[in-house]
């Protein structure tokens, strides 16, 4: 139960009526006139309520035990509207703030302890504007609809619960391990093993495929929303020629996380989604897009788990069209036709893209020069497996999204169900 604050006098002629909503200690800032009064604490143990008065270590007094578990001072959040917090110190009485895991434009995650399961947990903090706030109200609908549906929690990220703290969403959620990308980091971006980019990309599939059938587009798919259960610590060096081995997971698993820009699925979405690197055609283009997005994005992640590299590591619209025909092959000429107007200035006469006439610089032209086709990426990567590779590539990288494979129709490619191992 969550401690709460009862601020009194310690005279009983003072006037003892009830507020007219209970107030958890949370939501009460600290008072100018703090130090001339006593505030004493209430918290039910078993069927009793002690009332001890906190010290400046955050305190309550139970009998003789001293018990750590009040919320910490007010403080007003940073510029940014970022709740500002110490390590070690409590997030409401029932979570102890381990470690700061990441931030990024929605708030931050920290790693908490939560002393009533007994486990450690991830807590998303969102930032207390409103925007963010009700994009966060938005991400809780989209995770317990998938929880509802997702009963052994294989597929997705699991919400534990959430709270509304000092004007802070908190979104209680499993702790998992790094992402795909904290992991290509930290081994120097090695590519992983094609068996392993196999598995890794089965589940990736049937997680979207879950998520398609429910109507729901994820719609920011990459390696940084993709967590593995575990990895293993440390590398190998090798005694003859200094090199490290590969650091492999200590498990394949893994889930999808930050539903925060997940929409239900309609054909009339038109405005920008996706991160630079793993945004579809349509997407640019300005036509228009739906659940296949998602299913572009995945044929751009499983090519950089194979080669250790994003794809198309572009910052602009037409580069990044350039560097997909040089990848893929020319765009499709009733696609060109039909682009939205903040797209036209890529086209040229309507009938081709606008390459290298618009190029921004000679750079710019050797960045998509240098890219290989699709099929001598991939050879250059793949030892076995890879002729159905490019073949289920190829599907997944289908310019027209009406043409794109669908996440069940990926699943039953040869890629996944042939048996490798016993042909070799």
């Amino acid at each position: 139960m969550e401690m709460e604050c009862l601020t009194e006098f310690p005279h009983t002629h003072m006037d003892r009526r009830p507020r007219k909503r209970p107030r958890l200690g949370w939501d009460v800032p600290a008072s100018a006139h703090e130090a001339q009064i006593a505030i004493f604490c209430a918290q039910e143990v078993g069927n009793v309520t002690s009332f001890a008065p906190p010290d400046l270590t955050n305190s309550s007094i139970i009998g003789k035990r001293v018990v750590r578990n009040g919320s910490p001072p007010w403080r007003d959040d940073d510029k940014d509207g970022h709740y500002i917090f110490a390590l070690g110190e409590n997030l409401t009485s029932r979570y102890k703030i381990h470690s700061k895991m990441g931030e990024g434009t929605f708030g931050q995650v920290l790693e908490c302890w939560d002393k009533e399961r007994n486990e450690m947990v991830a807590i998303k903090i969102i930032r207390s504007i409103k925007k963010y706030r009700e994009a966060a109200m938005i991400e809780i609908d989209v995770l317990e609809k998938l929880a509802r549906h997702d009963k052994s929690g294989i597929n997705c990220v699991q919400i534990r619960s959430w709270f509304d703290y000092r004007n802070h969403i908190c979104i209680v959620f499993e702790k998992l391990g790094p992402s795909l990308y904290d992991f290509l980091r930290k081994n120097n971006y090695r590519s992983f093993p094609i068996d392993l980019v196999r598995e890794l990309g089965r589940q990736l599939l049937e997680s979207i495929a879950f998520m398609h059938d429910l109507r729901l587009v994820h719609t920011d798919l990459k390696p940084e929303n993709i967590l593995l259960s575990c990895f293993s610590r440390g590398s190998s060096r090798s005694p003859k020629d200094g090199s490290y081995f590969k650091r492999l997971p200590k498990s394949s698993a893994i889930k999808v996380i930050d539903f925060g820009s997940a929409t239900y699925d309609r054909r009339d979405h038109s405005y920008i989604v996706s991160t630079r690197h793993y945004r579809a055609p349509e997407v640019i283009l300005g036509l228009g897009w739906s659940h296949p997005c998602d299913i572009w994005s995945i044929g751009c992640i499983l090519v950089e788990l194979c080669s250790g590299e994003t794809l198309f590591k572009t910052h602009e619209n037409l580069e990044h069209l350039a560097m997909m025909e040089r990848v893929l092959g020319p765009l499709p000429l009733h696609m060109l036709k039909r682009v939205g107007y903040h797209a036209e200035k890529y086209i040229r006469r309507g009938c081709r893209l606008n390459w290298p006439e618009g190029a921004t610089s000679r750079e710019s032209i050797k960045a998509v020069l240098k890219l290989p086709r699709l099929q001598n990426l991939v050879m250059q990567q793949v030892d076995h497996s890879a002729g159905d590779l490019i073949n289920l590539l190829q599907g997944l990288l289908r310019y027209d999204p009406l043409d794109r494979l669908t996440a069940r129709e990926a699943l039953r490619h040869p890629f996944f169900t042939r048996d490798y191992h016993r042909r070799s």
